[in-house]
């Protein structure tokens, strides 16, 4: 599993954007940046919709005026699934990277079972990357929404 201090895997990931689908990869969303990356087990489920990605959304200005370049959201959706949340959250201050294949997640050893649910997903954590190295990183216990919330991000930087 990723730990502070680890440098991020490199994998690519899938955008829906207005100008049609691309596909970033760790580097170009990473290098030289400070970013703050939180993730969810699943685009439209209750947490994520009701409190998680709006505490991110509301307090976006704060979180950027401490030095951070971008705050990414990711799960493992398609790209499509994520581009249809971000416009139904009107979360215009937040990148969204779809995770599809769950690589990313594997790669840092942050995946979880869901069977039925959805099959394999992300955890939930946030962490705060630095040129692409891990700063921070807040992992939540299963079925829990309290180390990975926007408040305590903005409080860490």
């Amino acid at each position: 599993m990723i730990k502070v201090g680890d440098k991020l895997p490199e994998v690519t990931f899938s955008q829906l954007t207005a100008d049609g689908m691309k596909n970033p990869t760790t580097s170009d969303v990473f290098a030289g940046k400070k970013v703050v990356l939180f993730a969810v087990p699943g685009a439209f489920t209750p947490t994520c919709s009701a409190a998680h990605l709006p505490g991110y959304i509301a307090l976006a200005d704060q979180i950027k005026a401490k030095g951070v370049d971008t705050i990414v959201c990711t799960a493992v959706n398609d790209a499509f699934v994520m581009k249809a949340w971000a416009d139904s959250q009107n979360a215009e201050e937040i990148t969204f990277l779809a995770d599809g294949g769950a690589s990313f997640h594997k790669a840092i050893g942050l995946t979880m079972e869901t069977a039925d649910f959805g099959g394999v997903r992300s955890q939930r954590y946030a962490m705060v990357v630095e040129d692409g190295v891990v700063s921070l990183l807040n992992i939540e216990p299963p079925k829990t929404f309290e180390v990975s919330k926007a408040e305590i991000i903005l409080a860490a930087l």
